[in-house]
């Protein structure tokens, strides 16, 4: 492996933007992936490698799995201690990067009875993350995510833990144009919303399959995207909150699409 030494470095000075930026990201069709789970998790995914950077340590403490990923990436090298807590995204970083490819956004061609997830505008990356890997857990089809966070934001992959590099997550500027390829493949569309009038989530039957839509954190769901679906349903609620976070809600609603 080569190695490199120079903060400045032209491929340090990259990494660091991909980690930092969405708008790099998209541009360069690249995101990064750090520590030492998500990085290994590529070996169990339908990913590439471009580039692998490793401390020394690193390399010496997870060796067996460090040389899988040499074998996988296109290049590898060694970095400093100094390079790796520049580059980190963390408080204690483990001194393991990967750079990889983004995921061609096939066309998304619902299955007939599928069960989906399609999220509207989601913002914050641990939501994104952590309804990725509820998803995975559950057994759900799929992620459509219109708008809002990048699936490939630092803090989301983290959340994910490693499902973002398993499931099936597409990503799209707007659900408004990906909703009626949903319904025309015959599956109903269901907007979730803290609306008390709305048809209990525990009232419907998902047996034919089905995708529920999960609103941004402030706002719910759009007026544009409602008007676009077949049913509003909702968590009733019991107790004194009057709503759920945007994960909890979307790990109830899955539950119960799955039962």
């Amino acid at each position: 492996m080569e190695k490199i030494t120079g903060k400045n470095n032209d491929i340090i000075k990259n990494v660091k933007k991909l980690l930092s930026s969405s708008k790099h990201r998209r541009e360069q069709n690249l995101f990064v992936l750090e520590g030492a789970r998500l990085v290994f998790d590529v070996l169990n995914s339908f990913y590439e490698v471009s580039c692998l950077l490793m401390t020394q340590s690193a390399y010496d403490k997870y060796k067996e799995q460090a040389d899988k990923m040499v074998e996988l990436s296109r290049r590898s090298f060694i970095i400093s201690q100094e390079i790796s807590e520049k580059l980190s995204d963390t408080k204690n970083p483990q001194g393991i990067f990967a750079v990889c490819p983004v995921k061609k956004n096939d066309e998304f061609l619902p299955k007939s009875g599928g069960k989906y997830i399609a999220l509207d505008n989601i913002q914050d990356p641990g939501n994104l993350g952590t309804i990725v890997r509820t998803a995975e857990a559950l057994g759900i089809d799929g992620i459509i995510a219109g708008g809002g966070c990048d699936i490939y934001n630092p803090k989301a992959l983290r959340a994910a833990m490693g499902s973002m590099l398993r499931m099936n997550v597409f990503q799209y500027e707007n659900l408004c144009d990906i909703i009626p390829v949903m319904k025309e493949s015959g599956l109903k569309v269901y907007v979730s919303t803290p609306d008390d009038k709305a048809l209990s989530v525990t009232d419907v039957d998902f047996s034919s399959g089905g995708v529920c839509v999960i609103g941004n954190e402030a706002n719910g769901v759009s007026d544009s995207v409602k008007k676009l679906c077949d049913r509003l349903i909702t968590i009733k609620m019991t107790g004194r909150a009057e709503s759920l976070n945007a994960s909890a809600a979307a790990s109830v609603i899955m539950w119960e699409m799955l039962r």
